[in-house]
């Protein structure tokens, strides 16, 4: 039996070194892109961003006027990382790389946070192809190594937040990771009722640890900015409802279908508000069926809101992207391949805010297949807990200290 164990623990760690090999590649790889091409407009914002950051700072920037600037929608957290970046690129580091560096490095973690989640719920060797299919992702390489922006790294938190709640029994820590997914990007908002939904079935000194650390953190990050310019936090941040862009999903297909433009611009307005709520809804109805699942529920969420979003950004495709892999194989690899292409086209041609019509129709594909995979997200969370002896209690005691670890699976 000993010997079985210690096999199956070689197993897992040989399984590591590989899905860490690729990952660190894949890293290099995205930094390299990174450090040789000029990026999107993003990247010049940024630095503006920056820049006015450092003049004022991380606080009171949402209350500033920034000329030549798009509105400054990103969380407080964010603020901070920016002026730490702003310092770093007056002291010579170049400016290109350094901004796409976080998505770049969340993107690794990301991988292996896939390795784990999965690993634990079925095959080794799925774990490490779903792994490594996360890793070599056209859609990551795409948004993470040429355009950057934040969203990589919120998602990243999510998982991450996810992962020590109900697999590493954790959930100070999970706390921790779900208020930070929150100040760097608004975008994972939709996942945090399910965390703690998942938390508060774990019993009740699990919710009071997930609460506390999350307290902790969010009024450290968001505190100052709410007491000093709630205003312009409401306006810039909460009430950001996207650019006038619309090459991708429903407000795309209300186009095509010549739906009055007041209409659509009603679903674009206050409407956006009620479709994030009904999609916090379902996240909350898979964690409090299944809890365990909570990492399939975050992969589901995020898909969903891409999925129902009313804005277009060549950036949010890496929303759902890493979290399919999660759901299954063959649904990262399929919205991989099907957006990924379409990302990549986009930046080949540096017009990331103009779509040929080719691209918006493999677009609308994309769409459909990330519409599948959704589907199936939901439908192994409703199945494993119709399957399971007890719908609503985790696979694991979450609240109490882990004291031993379970061998995993062998892949044979």
């Amino acid at each position: 039996m000993n010997v079985r164990m210690s096999s199956l623990s070689w197993d897992v760690r040989k399984a590591r070194i590989v899905v860490l090999v690729v990952a660190a590649v894949a890293f290099v790889s995205k930094v390299a892109l990174a450090a040789s091409t000029r990026g999107p407009a993003d990247v010049r914002f940024f630095w503006g961003f920056a820049r006015a950051i450092a003049r004022t700072d991380p606080i009171r920037v949402y209350a500033e006027p920034l000329p030549w600037l798009p509105v400054y929608n990103h969380p407080p957290l964010a603020s901070w990382m920016l002026l730490v970046m702003e310092w770093l690129a007056q002291q010579g580091v170049p400016w290109r790389p350094l901004i796409r560096f976080p998505a770049c490095l969340a993107d690794l973690i990301t991988v292996l946070l896939v390795f784990e989640i999965v690993r634990r719920r079925g095959r080794l060797r799925t774990a490490v192809a779903c792994a490594l299919g996360a890793a070599l992702c056209p859609v990551l390489v795409a948004t993470s190594g040429y355009h950057g922006n934040t969203d990589s790294v919120a998602v990243m938190f999510a998982f991450a937040a996810a992962y020590l709640l109900v697999d590493r029994k954790m959930p100070r820590a999970a706390g921790v990771a779900a208020a930070l997914c929150i100040s760097v990007k608004i975008v994972p908002v939709v996942a945090v009722p399910l965390l703690f939904v998942a938390a508060w079935r774990a019993g009740r000194p699990a919710l009071l640890r997930f609460g506390g650390g999350f307290a902790v953190v969010f009024l450290a990050v968001w505190g100052p900015v709410i007491a000093t310019v709630p205003g312009a936090l409401k306006a810039n941040v909460l009430e950001y409802a996207g650019g006038n862009f619309s090459f991708w999903g429903i407000i795309r297909f209300a186009r095509w279908a010549g739906v009055p433009e007041p209409y659509v611009a009603l679903v674009r307005g206050d409407g956006h508000f009620l479709i994030v709520a009904a999609i916090m809804a379902a996240g909350v109805w898979l964690a409090w069926r299944r809890p365990a699942d909570a990492p399939v529920a975050v992969a589901t969420t995020l898909g969903l809101l891409l999925l129902l979003s009313t804005a277009s950004g060549v950036q949010y495709l890496a929303w759902p992207a890493a979290g399919l892999f999660v759901i299954g194989l063959w649904q990262g690899i399929a919205y991989g391949v099907v957006v990924g292409g379409v990302a990549v086209s986009v930046y080949a041609g540096q017009r990331p805010v103009h779509w040929t019509d080719t691209e918006m129709a493999f677009g609308a594909l994309g769409w459909a297949v990330l519409a599948v995979c959704v589907a199936t997200g939901v439908h192994r969370a409703v199945g494993s807990a119709a399957r399971g002896r007890d719908p609503g209690a985790p696979a694991v005691d979450i609240a109490r200290p882990r004291t031993e670890s379970r061998p995993a699976r062998s892949a044979n």
